[in-house]
């Protein structure tokens, strides 16, 4: 059950504008004002700590805006990769809030509070595949790096977006707020790899201006009522293990799934997590 403190928490974000103050933020951090601009990125690399040791540059008058320092690209070879492919990479840099197996079609947000896969990836033919398997949830703080990566290497079969709420999504609210991630704003993007179907979903969440795809560019905003879905079955797009594949204009959470006995989890829940280092292994070990 949660906390007083995180149910008050969570209770006043209900009657906020979430669209409206998210386009707002987004405005903001793109704004190309170099006083503005620059006195933002100050103040948020020290008050969250930043470390610009992996950034391609640690100035700010080298970023057009906020948003392009939020979303710094990594020097050269800063993240190498592991040689051994068959280890399944971390997507993001952030934390794991929980990681297992599905029972059935459900996952686990937080303690006592589970919700579907039908209702996270946009029904039950979708979310069939993932029936028993494993997943992933990774929390992106303000302060981590916000490009998403390919886990492993993938041929892109669909992509969804799901125009919905855009509460928080910090362990306070995930705590508080019932099928959190299967009511925010995503983005679903399916993939057949070797180790069967993968889906990735890119939670939106409060003061989240937008999200992309490194194949679509913005996919939200505009934020419209109904839900869009992209195929590319005949248009086959492919991207390799370690490959950028998204990102987030301000920071929220990565889910990943995978099919019954696909792999084992190597990394642990509350672990912190670098792009591109291993959480798992493909093929369940006989020990």
């Amino acid at each position: 059950m949660p906390t007083f403190k995180q149910t008050l928490f969570a209770l006043w974000q209900y009657p906020l504008p979430h669209h409206a103050l998210s386009r707002i933020m987004g405005r903001v951090t793109h704004c190309k004002a170099p006083w503005l601009k620059n006195a933002l990125i100050r103040v948020f690399a020290h008050w969250f700590k930043i470390d610009l040791e992996e950034a391609a540059s640690a100035n700010p008058g080298d970023y057009v805006c906020f948003n392009d320092f939020f979303t710094r690209p990594l020097k050269p070879g800063a993240r190498p990769l592991p040689d051994d492919p068959d280890l399944v990479l971390s997507p993001a840099d952030g934390t794991i809030s929980q990681v297992g197996s599905l029972t059935s079609q459900w996952l686990i947000q937080a303690k006592g509070k589970d919700y579907s896969a039908a209702a996270l990836l946009g029904g039950t033919e979708w979310s069939r595949p993932f029936e028993d398997g494993e997943f992933m949830t990774i929390y992106l703080s303000p302060r981590d790096y916000h490009r998403v990566h390919m886990p492993m290497s993938g041929r892109l079969i669909r992509m969804l977006h799901v125009p919905e709420r855009l509460f928080s999504v910090n362990p306070a609210t995930t705590a508080a707020v019932d099928n959190l991630f299967a009511r925010n704003e995503r983005v679903v993007c399916l993939f057949d790899t070797e180790a069967g179907p993968m889906a990735m979903v890119l939670v939106g969440a409060l003061l989240v201006a937008s999200v992309e795809t490194v194949w679509q560019g913005v996919v939200t905003p505009p934020t419209r009522r109904t839900i869009r879905q992209w195929s590319y079955e005949e248009c086959p797009i492919s991207l390799q293990r370690g490959e950028e594949m998204g990102r987030f204009n301000m920071g929220s959470t990565v889910i990943v799934l995978f099919p019954h006995e696909s792999l084992e989890w190597t990394a642990t829940g509350g672990k912190p997590l670098r792009m591109g280092e291993p959480i798992g292994r493909l093929g369940i070990s006989d020990t």
